[in-house]
């Protein structure tokens, strides 16, 4: 069980992950090269992972349902950990693990995840955007 963030940082280490901790806390973990890092931070009772995928540019409503019905349909059909969504004037894909039950297979499916959608799924996203 993670409690505290060494032990964070030991699984990090057990995962071959390259990550870079910032001063609250939080680590920022990379998923590869042209991709923005992936945000970690223990928030009891779970371990968040997040990263911002663009801003929201505002268009025309018919634009922004294109845009809001192709993330619920990724989130439904191509995410098992994660899921996009709205934070402020931003889009985000984020995940929540248990820290009650937490071991490095599930944080490593976590990062997989996010890593694939971030490689397969934002370019397609940016042309909605």
């Amino acid at each position: 069980m993670l409690q505290k963030s060494e032990d964070l940082e030991a699984q990090l280490d057990r995962l071959e992950r390259k990550y870079e901790r910032v001063g609250d806390g939080t680590y920022l973990v990379s998923v590869g090269p042209g991709r923005p890092p992936i945000a970690m931070r223990l928030a009891p009772p779970v371990l968040v992972l997040q990263v911002t995928v663009g801003a929201l540019v505002k268009h025309g409503a018919a634009d922004q349902a294109k845009l809001f019905r192709r993330l619920l349909e990724l989130n439904a059909t191509t995410l098992l950990h994660a899921s996009f969504g709205l934070e402020g004037d931003s889009i985000v894909l984020a995940a929540a693990l248990a820290l009650e039950s937490i071991d490095p297979n599930e944080i490593e499916a976590a990062l997989a995840d996010m890593d694939m959608a971030l490689a397969e799924h934002v370019p397609a996203l940016r042309e909605l955007v």
